[in-house]
């Protein structure tokens, strides 16, 4: 067997509105509390009806992007220090009082910082009434003389309004008389608490006009806090348990069947009167969780809300009982909420369960920002994204006038002392943003069906009737006829007569006649009442085809109209279609110019990085073509070089090559002359002939040495001076003075990557990190001594170069001492042989040794020497 699926119940759909596209913005107004010293210091000033500037507090360090410059803020109106409790009450709350009693909702919060006087404007103090006594006083001013009897309207559990005959009301007003525990006080007036006496004077009184008079009405309040997020009820009478007392129970939110939000099991109290309904008020207002802070000495811990309910009915078509029809009846409500103040625990010195209290309060507050935030954004833009009124329940109880269910109004609170600055500034902007979100104007009441001035037309019957029974003094006459009509005042009186006798002729002919005269007078007066009633009957007709022709012509016209509400309607969707269309393409064209400023910032700076690029790779390129020219000449001047190294080498070989040869023919020569000289002893010795000198021409080289020199390991290369110990990668600062003499000699430092200085400055020493100083001064033999003395350029804290000595390099010039240079002879002592060309000093000082820096050529080889070119 087959179960079924459980089917879910369907959402009911949300009721049918009329189409509204008229739309009000939140009204946001300003109020400044006065200071509590006068020589403290502020930051508000009040610069017009309109406007305050703020101004940062002397204390207080300007940032560098200037979030704490003096800043303009504009709200719909500014209330100043001197401003009077009925003023205000005059701007902000008198307009929704009037929307309530024409059927219309409306929301009034007070919003700011902690001790900024949201209390104060909400309730007020003794004869300074706030905006909630004075919105009672005038409802109840307003409607006081055509409020129905209480228990004729009934509200039920679930946000609606029951109506019920005199006699049911009648009935409830005794069984909860009965009911009551304690007898009520015989007067009708009960006693007023001392704190609230004198809230209103006579005179700041104020009455709403156009009041629908031919209706009843009822007033209900109550009222609630929100502590925790959670919902409490103020009004809800707890049996107080001395031994064990039960905490307050939280209310819960529930949607009845228009959507709007309510506070399930919250109580209602109907009330009669404004002392009534204050001092119920201040019944619940000393529940109200409050608390002793740093700041505030009656600090509120949660978020009040006072609920002023209006139920209102249409009379009979009699105007003496009320419609007993339930979708007759209107209901409409205004909200007066006393929000928390935000705050900051460092401030407040708030600990443990403040602490909590506070974290909830700036909690919801900040939940309120976020849902102005996106209901403004969703307008301005086009979007539609979700507001998250659930996320506390203050937003979740008044979502239904954020959607159009009512006017929305805030009075913005503010201290300005120096020390609340940072928190107004705060507020500020969350006001001014709040400005720009429009609700939905409330559609007007329909209008009942009957012709109106019922009450006053019945109240002028009543009284036209009592007033001609006073003058009567009886119901009806012995003749029958009715004292309303008037006839037998009018008919002239019997004569007194008397019989005495029954044969009397006198007196009853007498009777007769009088009697059958008051007939002929009725007669006429029944014809002259015909008369006058057929005249008014013909009177009448005429009035109502005239009133039929009219309504005729008023239904065509009011036809006609409907027609052109029909197409000012359309007309009216049609602009706020193109509004909303084209708040979406100047959305869509920010948006637009905002990514197109992007890609043109991109497109800038990759086209800044393209050149940046394109001059690195242009030097590089450059660099690249100077080192492939130093390679390039690097690689001949090597080529040179060996090439020269190689004929020199060929030639030092030749050079040994030759002097092994002339010492053979030398050994040989000798050893002939010692073989020709045994063969002859007694032949003298021939005197040594000189060998004759080959000309220059034919001259070979010179030989240097007996044994050839080794080779050098390394690949000579041939500087033209010494390098000095200061050479290296370093930047150099080379400081020559002026009186700096030239020597002239290859004793000579030369710095290639140096920057040459007479005199020191900070430009060369910033760009580089070594430094050389040439001094010269005369030795003790009479020589000139020349010292290079070395450092390194450091860096100062102060953004400064210092220079830290760290070597001294002495070069000295001396004249060496010039002896005879011995020649070489074939005939020279064998002791003398042993002395090369080298060893003559002369030989070896016109010799200039070629050495490369940092090779392991020192003064212990023997180099092949290039004769150097003498001065002349």
């Amino acid at each position: 067997m087959n179960r079924q699926p459980k089917c879910k119940t369907p959402r009911r759909p949300p009721p049918k509105k009329p189409p509204n596209s008229q739309k009000d913005p939140v009204g946001v107004y300003l109020r400044v509390r006065p200071l509590v010293a006068e020589d403290e210091e502020c930051c508000i000033e009040v610069i017009s009806s309109t406007t305050v500037q703020l101004h940062a507090p002397e204390g207080l360090k300007v940032n560098r992007n200037g979030e704490y410059r003096e800043t303009q803020y504009s709200f719909k109106k500014v209330f100043g220090v001197s401003i009077s409790q009925m003023e205000l009450f005059e701007h902000v709350a008198k307009p929704l009082v009037v929307d309530l009693i024409n059927g219309k909702n409306g929301l009034l919060f007070t919003y700011g910082v902690t001790g900024s006087g949201k209390t104060f404007t909400m309730t007020g103090s003794p004869g300074q009434g706030g905006l909630l006594p004075r919105s009672l006083d005038m409802i109840f001013n307003s409607v006081g003389p055509f409020q129905a009897k209480k228990y004729v309207f009934k509200t039920d559990d679930k946000n609606g309004m029951e109506i019920q005959c005199e006699v049911d009301a009648l009935l409830e007003r005794q069984r909860r008389e009965n009911s009551l525990i304690v007898p009520k006080t015989p007067s009708s007036r009960q006693k007023i608490d001392p704190e609230i006496g004198d809230m209103l004077k006579p005179e700041e009184a104020f009455k709403a006009d156009g009041v629908d008079e031919d209706s009843s009405y009822s007033v209900f309040v109550s009222y609630i806090e929100i502590y925790n997020n959670y919902i409490y009820d103020l009004l809800e009478e707890m049996q107080e348990d001395a031994i064990k007392p039960k905490p307050p129970q939280s209310k819960i939110l529930r949607e009845d069947q228009n959507h709007n939000m309510y506070v399930a099991g919250c109580m209602e109290v109907e009330v009669k009167s404004a002392e009534e309904a204050f001092q119920v008020f201040w019944r619940g207002q000393k529940k109200r969780k409050v608390a002793n802070t740093r700041l505030n000495r009656e600090s509120s811990r949660s978020h009040s809300v006072f609920i002023i309910k209006l139920a209102q009915a249409p009379l009979d078509a009699d105007g003496d009982n009320i419609l007993q029809d339930k979708n007759q009846v209107s209901v409409s409500q205004l909200c007066l909420v006393d929000l928390a103040g935000s705050e900051r625990t460092g401030r407040t010195g708030a600990e443990g369960t403040r602490i909590r209290e506070a974290g909830n309060i700036n909690q919801s507050l900040l939940n309120l920002r976020t849902c102005i935030e996106i209901l403004r954004e969703n307008q301005l833009c086009g979007t539609n994204k979700m507001v998250p009124y659930r996320d506390s329940k203050v937003t979740h109880l008044f979502k239904n006038y954020f959607d159009g269910e009512g006017k929305v109004r805030m009075v913005v609170c503010v201290n300005p002392k120096a020390d609340d600055y940072e928190e107004t500034l705060l507020v500020m902007r969350f006001a001014e943003m709040t400005q720009e979100v429009e609700v939905a104007r409330p559609v007007d009441r329909p209008i009942c069906g009957f012709t109106p001035g019922r009450r006053h037309r019945n109240q002028a019957f009543k009284e036209e009737l009592s007033r001609r029974l006073e003058e009567r003094g009886g119901p009806i006459d012995r003749d029958g006829f009715s004292p309303v009509n008037g006839i037998v005042l009018s008919l002239p009186p019997l004569p007194s007569s008397e019989l005495t006798d029954p044969n009397d002729e006198i007196t009853l002919p007498r009777l007769i006649e009088a009697l059958q005269n008051r007939q002929r007078i009725r007669q006429m007066m029944i014809e002259e009442y015909n008369r006058a009633a057929i005249m008014m009957k013909s009177m009448l007709q005429e009035l109502d085809s005239s009133l039929i022709s009219k309504e005729n012509l008023i239904h065509e016209h009011n036809g006609r109209l409907v027609e052109k509400d029909k197409v000012i309607q359309s007309n009216k969707t049609e602009i706020e279609r193109l509004e909303k269309k084209n708040k979406m393409q100047e959305h869509k064209i920010d948006i637009l110019q905002k990514t197109t400023k992007i890609y043109e910032d991109d497109k800038r700076s990759l086209q800044q990085e393209l050149e940046t690029r394109a001059h690195r790779l242009q030097r590089e390129l450059s660099e690249k073509r100077r080192m492939e020219q130093r390679m390039q000449g690097m690689v001949s001047d090597t080529q040179h070089k060996w090439e020269k190294e190689c004929e020199r080498r060929v030639n030092a070989m030749q050079l040994e090559m030759q002097n092994k040869l002339w010492v053979k023919d030398e050994k040989l020569k000798q050893l002939k002359a010692i073989v020709t000289e045994s063969k002859t002893p007694g032949r003298p010795d021939p005197p040594p002939r000189q060998p004759q000198r080959p000309s220059r021409e034919e001259r070979p080289p010179a030989k240097r040495s007996a044994s050839p020199s080794p080779l050098p390991t390394t690949t000579p290369v041939r500087p033209l001076h010494r390098r000095s110990r200061s050479a290296g990668a370093e930047k150099w600062v080379d400081h020559k003075p002026s009186s700096s003499l030239d020597l002239g000699t290859v004793l000579q430092p030369v710095i290639p990557n140096a920057i040459q200085v007479s005199t020191p400055n900070e430009k060369a020493l910033s760009k580089c990190d070594r430094y050389v100083l040439t001094h010269q001064e005369v030795a003790s033999d009479g020589e000139i001594q020349t010292k290079l003395i070395k450092g390194e350029v450091i860096k100062t804290r102060g953004g400064g170069q210092a220079v830290q000595f760290t070597d001294i390099e002495t070069l000295k010039q001396e004249l060496a001492t010039v002896q005879s240079r011995k020649r070489k002879s074939s005939e020279g002592r064998s002791g003398d042989q042993t002395d090369g060309p080298w060893t003559d000093v002369e030989t070896r000082c016109s010799v200039a040794l070629e050495m490369k820096a940092g090779s392991n050529m020192g003064p212990g080889f023997e180099h092949h020497g290039i004769t150097k070119r003498r001065k002349p």
